[in-house]
């Protein structure tokens, strides 16, 4: 199936891989300079180590907060153009000033100058890259055209690791500067202008739509400070997606490999090559870099996208990865002493590495952005970017830390005339030997990577029928019925207007201190839900999970209804009765009558060890038409006869047992859902509304108790009609339908405690969305 959308211009992606450019080109250059602070300024190898990994550090810690303003950003440009124009300036500026280093100062000035105008840079950085690779990520939804806008991105960006390679022949030509630490200053400030530039490309030329509208956090300091948590808890779930795991620690092997041993080439083709002599080395040094440069964009990336096309993006992984493997191995071999021609023969297979794993990993991830918008229904690029990146510049600061660990432990010292023996053989093995390592771990890891092509499209195609829902106006969540069943009298509309005084002028802030009461006084009951972001029904719940959640809960709350005995759901009831709690149990009923027959033996298992105060068998089921009214009473029967001293029962909607006289006169209580959301009632009468589905519901119990076994309200979604999803909203149901319970003495459980990712499949975006705690277990309100 195809999922192909509207092509993207071919402007728009030469001026992304503008930006790609600029992105290349300031580390790449970087790179190159940083030879003159241990060759020529005198840094040890301890110096070196710190410059490249604490900047880095701090730039990899900033990429997730960088990554949350991005998403979260309402503008009339949309959230990520403003910082790309921003970021590129502050890059610019930043590069030019942290160069200005002098031979004439000390050692430790020139450290301190550095390492400080490092962190600038690498904010400017921050500012610049997260939002520009989100970008790069939403310009298609097509799974190959996403290979070829990085493709492109990447053949552009190369072109920084032709160029910046020629710069140590200009630092060590003194007809060109009068020495390296000069050349650097002069050409620090031309490569912070001209790509500065280039930087500012994408922000100008890439469309974007206006965010202004769109319910997104709020960027206050302190929604921002609580991104932090936010971003620890973003590492769990991004990592919990197994694909963008894998991803992540192959792309950071691979990389951070390379990188721990990138800086070494110098070193090695003056040392091993020329035997110390940096001027006879020439030109030697920077061939090295635009060979392989000039490979990666003529013959590498081409040959990748191609093979993506033909065999997939994971085997055109594995064949690239294999063909570096090649390369890495020849190196050892091909860098002879007075043959330095020979290393080029190396370079075809070398360029293979590095030069496919970014046009294939950042395709790859925005398949997996996908996958994260199907399981979770939320869209965040500027997220997963900011982790992947997070992924990179971390092990690049490790790498940076680990070169210097290196030159130390082999004793290579620029300053020397002569190096300590085994020092530059010790160098070689690092430099053929680490990247080796990384890639076969990466291989590793990859071998079973299984978002394929046909997997990617049909993540696209359920996500396209899922819009298309979204903009149906018959929306479709549940099998609850759709439309009001009970009109509200004058009498009913006078109580509607006295609880709209309620809430009347009252701020938010003020509705959730009197929701906090109304917490803090304790509710009857609340609906249990276990289920963890990613895991789904079905997968089996441990007493860790429950246990943790049960904690939380049990202070609010005298009652707690489960609705499964399998799967780990058979732990809750004990759980709760450690903490004190009264347990409505449910086993849940379907189509699989081996599962109704697991369920039903459970439920007489646990009623009979004293741990189920009520037992429910079955929930709407019969509104699910899954099964009969007969089965249904079969197995009422049956659990009743096996627990004759627990009250026993079936729950379905008000409506539907108010149509099923059969089963309410089977049931010892009357057990009703009840939801004036679904029925599409504004949030201002919905706790009169409620009121009247109660005495619905009352009218053919028999004379038995009513229990509302359900009742909510979502604070994000899709509306329902008249009902519409927010914080607010849902303070004030929650607030007003509790204290008429408790008014009236009516047993009331509420919908539900934490938020259900898992039910985005089911019931759209509002489905998950009704806890009072969300999805991470903090309290909402």
């Amino acid at each position: 199936m195809s999922t192909k959308t509207t092509n993207v211009p071919m402007g728009q992606k030469i001026a992304f891989g503008v930006g790609m450019l600029a992105n290349q080109m300031f580390p790449a250059s970087l790179g190159i300079f940083m030879v003159v602070l241990v060759q020529n300024l005198g840094f040890p190898g301890w110096m070196w180590g710190i410059v490249y990994f604490l900047p880095r550090v701090l730039d990899a810690v900033t990429d997730p907060i960088m990554g949350f303003i991005s998403d979260n950003t309402k503008s009339v440009w949309g959230r990520r153009r403003q910082y790309v124009f921003l970021g590129a300036i502050v890059m610019g500026v930043t590069f030019s000033v942290m160069w200005q280093l002098y031979g004439e100062n000390s050692v430790n000035y020139n450290f301190i100058y550095f390492l400080l105008g490092s962190f600038a840079f690498y904010i400017g950085l921050t500012i610049f890259s997260v939002p520009y690779v989100a970008m790069g990520y939403e310009m298609s939804e097509d799974f190959h055209e996403r290979t070829q806008i990085m493709a492109i991105a990447q053949w552009i960006g190369q072109w920084a690791w032709v160029i910046a390679p020629w710069f140590w022949v200009i630092m060590y030509d003194p007809s060109w500067f009068p020495n390296p630490e000069s050349a650097t200053r002069t050409l620090a400030i031309w490569v912070g202008v001209i790509f500065a530039i280039c930087a500012m490309v994408p922000a100008i030329f890439i469309k974007s739509k206006s965010t202004l509208n769109e319910n997104f956090s709020p960027l206050t300091f302190n929604a921002i400070g609580d991104s932090v948590s936010q971003i620890v808890r973003g590492f769990k779930e991004a990592f919990s997606s197994t694909p963008f795991r894998k991803l992540c620690i192959s792309t950071f092997f691979i990389f951070n490999a390379f990188n721990t041993v990138a800086g070494f080439v110098f070193f090695i083709v003056v040392w091993h090559l020329f035997n110390g002599d940096a001027g006879a080395a020439g030109y030697w040094t920077p061939i090295f870099g635009s060979v392989g440069a000039l490979v990666t964009t003529f013959i590498v990336i081409p040959i990748v996208a191609r093979m993506s096309r033909k065999i997939g993006k994971k085997n055109a992984f594995m064949v690239s990865q294999g063909i570096a493997l090649l390369g890495y191995t020849s190196l050892w071999f091909l860098f002879v002493p007075g043959k330095p021609w020979m290393f080029i023969f190396s370079l075809p297979f070398h360029s293979f590495g590095i030069g496919s794993l970014f046009v294939l990993m950042m395709s790859m991830t925005a398949d997996v952005i996908d996958l994260d918008e199907l399981n979770y229904g939320v869209r965040r690029e500027g997220v997963f970017g900011a982790i992947y990146w997070y992924m990179v510049k971390f092990g690049f600061a490790i790498a940076g830390g680990l070169s210097g660990v290196i030159l130390t432990v082999v004793g290579f010292d620029g300053n020397a005339a002569v190096q300590p023996e085994g020092a530059v053989t010790g160098l070689r093995m690092f430099f053929s030997g680490l990247p080796m390592l990384g890639t076969i771990i990466a291989m590793y890891l990859m071998h079973d990577y299984d978002v394929d092509e046909a997997r990617a499209n049909e993540i696209r195609a359920e996500l396209q029928k899922r819009k298309a829902e979204k903009l149906s106006p018959k929306p479709v969540y549940t099998s609850y019925q759709e439309g009001k069943s009970i009109t509200l009298a004058d009498a009913d509309k006078q109580a509607v207007s006295a609880l709209q005084s309620r809430f009347a002028g009252k701020s938010k802030a003020e509705i959730k201190s009197i929701f906090a009461q109304t917490l803090d006084q304790g509710l009857h009951g609340l609906c249990f839900s276990p289920y963890l972001e990613g895991q789904n029904i079905g997968d089996t719940l441990s007493a860790e999970q429950i246990r943790r959640r049960m904690d939380i809960i049990s202070p609010y709350t005298q009652w707690v209804r489960s609705f499964s005995c399998t799967d780990g759901n058979e732990l809750i009831p004990n759980i709760a009765k450690e903490k004190g709690l009264k347990t409505m149990v449910g086993a849940w009923l379907g189509t699989d009558k081996a599962k109704n027959e697991a369920e039903i033996e459970q439920l007489i298992h646990l009623g009979k060890q004293g741990l189920v105060d009520i037992a429910v068998v079955g929930n709407e089921v019969l509104l699910r038409g899954e099964l009969s009214e007969k089965e249904v009473l079969d197995y009422l029967l049956r659990v009743k006869k096996s627990l004759p001293k627990v009250p026993v029962s079936y729950v379905d909607t008000y409506y539907q047992l108010s149509q099923r006289p059969q089963i309410v006169e089977a049931c010892d209580v009357v057990l009703a859902n009840c939801y004036p959301f679904w029925e599409g009632c504004n949030v201002e009468e919905a706790p009169i509304y409620l009121q009247k589905m109660y005495q619905t519901a009352k009218g053919v119990a028999q004379g038995k108790e009513v229990i509302i076994t359900e009742t909510g309200w979502p604070d994000s979604g899709e509306s329902m009609h008249s009902a519409t999803p927010s914080p607010e909203n849902a303070m004030k149901y929650l607030i007003a339908s509790n204290e008429w319970a408790k008014r009236e003495k009516i047993a009331l459980f509420t919908f539900s405690c934490f938020d259900e990712p898992w039910k985005v499949h089911h019931e759209g975006e509002v489905g998950q969305s009704w806890g009072i705690w969300d999805k991470n277990e903090n309290l909402k309100y």
